[in-house]
């Protein structure tokens, strides 16, 4: 019973500062967008300056300096929640600000009985790991991929990255360069993940770290009956 309270307290603790971590990251970016909209019209003026005199190629240049600073804060994924929203692209942020490829699709199916702060705590578990193991190697091979949505009865998301050499289990559990609370972050997973009935895998190769979930969907009908 008291190593059950310790424990419990630990993981409210952890998941506090989790979030407040994602929230420190989502505000980061969206105050990078409500700058760029305020220098909006001094890009415009400064482009028009240089049109002006000629300076075509200089022109070409801040556009190229432009777009690549917007496609770092720009909103590219649409769940249809508004709070997975913002983690989701935060932490695809931080990955395309250290050089890491994302081909990421996701969408949260009807149904999905998940709570958007244990849809976050997944997510950016998931994603702060496999940005970690992408910041190990060579800038050539990172790699991340990102699939959420439907999978006949179940709500389906999978994270593959790019890894080092295959990690040695301990138990259920992967052994962490990053010490106790990197491997706490998939055991918090894989908790939440069991609160709603699911399942939960994570399978480590030479090269690559592939995390699995699957979680079933309430249907219309199931719906009412736990109303």
């Amino acid at each position: 019973m008291f190593l059950d309270k310790i424990i419990n307290k630990r993981i409210d603790r952890y998941q506090s500062e989790l979030m407040q971590k994602y929230c420190d990251e989502v505000e980061s970016m969206y105050r990078k967008m409500r700058g760029w909209r305020h220098d909006y019209h001094n890009h415009i003026q400064a482009m028009q300056a240089s049109m002006a005199l000629g300076k075509y190629d200089e022109v070409n240049r801040y556009l190229s300096d432009l777009n690549d600073d917007l496609t770092t804060v720009d909103t590219v994924i649409k769940t249809g929640r508004v709070m997975v929203d913002a983690i989701l692209n935060g932490k695809l942020n931080i990955a395309a600000q250290n050089g890491i490829p994302v081909n990421a699709k996701a969408k949260i199916p009807e149904g999905t009985p998940v709570s958007d702060i244990d849809l976050c705590v997944i997510i950016g578990n998931l994603l702060d790991n496999a940005v970690e193991e992408n910041k190990r190697i060579a800038l050539e091979n990172r790699f991340i991929r990102v699939y959420m949505g439907r999978k006949n009865t179940q709500f389906y998301l999978a994270v593959t990255n790019a890894a080092g050499k295959k990690q040695r289990k301990s138990g259920a559990r992967f052994e962490s360069s990053k010490g106790y609370d990197h491997g706490f972050g998939l055991g918090r997973v894989e908790y939440v993940v069991k609160k709603y009935g699911g399942y939960f895998s994570a399978d480590s190769e030479d090269g690559g770290f592939t995390a699995e979930i699957l979680i079933p969907l309430i249907e219309d009908g199931e719906s009412e009956n736990r109303g």
